[in-house]
């Protein structure tokens, strides 16, 4: 609590951000004036005392579907970049750590990957392999973790040199014990800020995989293919449609608010001055 209470106002801002993002993906059955798919009028319906954010081109209640693309996207990014970084993790510090082939064979396969854009390589395994939720997980997870194994391999290559990894393989440690007990809490600061940035962009993905129509299918609430579905207002002047695109960036923005005060708070910086 005295870390929090010191912490900037951007810090605050940022965690009260996420937290009411959480608090509502997890309360949605309850907090949701309708059912996720439930059609309750006629489409385009205006703002009213009835539909608070009026209705879209089914006939669904807007602020519900805004609820409930809150769980479904932000727990599949979430799934997502945790896989991501399970994978990708784990990989790129072996590779430190082994050398030799195994450091080779990995990199390059990893080159080949990330040689792909991430939104067609995605685009290209979901019509391969279908576009159930698991399914989704898994693509994107594979996509990001390329770019999580570069980065836990160029942390984890800069620890490997130490004198004190030197020791413990002479002592006859395992290569599972020097990654876990050496490595790992060497280089944990800079990849929970980068988790940070790549759950930004893994919900960045999903949502422009729901908009181009390969991501989370209906009639699950998703915030990507809500913008895609009711476009056709902002001809007219309605900023219904933008409301999931700022809730995407709102989510961001907080988001990126917790990584700056947590990489200030790892950094040591201000305990010096």
């Amino acid at each position: 609590m005295k870390v929090l209470a010191a912490a900037p106002l951007s810090a605050k801002l940022g965690l009260f951000i996420v937290a009411s993002y959480v608090a509502v993906a997890i309360s949605a059955p309850w907090v949701s004036p309708y059912g996720e798919a439930e059609i309750v009028g006629s489409q385009f319906e205006p703002w009213s005392a009835r539909f608070l954010l009026g209705t879209d081109n089914l006939g669904r209640d807007m602020l519900t579907r805004l609820v409930y693309g809150a769980r479904n996207t932000v727990g599949i990014a979430f799934a997502s970049t945790l896989l991501a970084f399970a994978v990708g993790g784990v990989l790129g510090i072996f590779s430190a750590v082994a050398g030799g082939w195994p450091d080779h064979l990995l990199s390059r396969a990893i080159d080949v990957l990330m040689a792909i854009p991430q939104l067609i390589f995605s685009m290209f395994l979901l019509t391969i392999f279908g576009m159930s939720v698991p399914v989704l997980i898994a693509v994107i997870a594979l996509v990001d973790s390329t770019r999580v194994f570069r980065l836990a391999r160029a942390l984890a290559m800069n620890v490997v040199t130490m004198d004190y990894i030197d020791v413990a393989r002479l002592r006859g440690e395992s290569r599972l014990w020097i990654m876990r007990r050496e490595i790992l809490p060497n280089i944990l600061s800079p990849l929970v800020a980068e988790f940070g940035l790549r759950f930004c962009f893994v919900f960045l993905m999903i949502s422009a995989l729901s908009f181009l129509g390969l991501g989370i299918q209906p009639p699950t609430a998703d915030w990507g293919s809500m913008v895609r579905d009711n476009a056709t207002l902002i001809t007219y002047g309605d900023v219904t449609p933008l409301l999931p695109a700022g809730a995407i960036a709102v989510l961001t923005i907080g988001i990126n608010y917790l990584i700056d005060w947590f990489l200030d708070k790892s950094s040591g910086l201000r305990e010096g001055q």
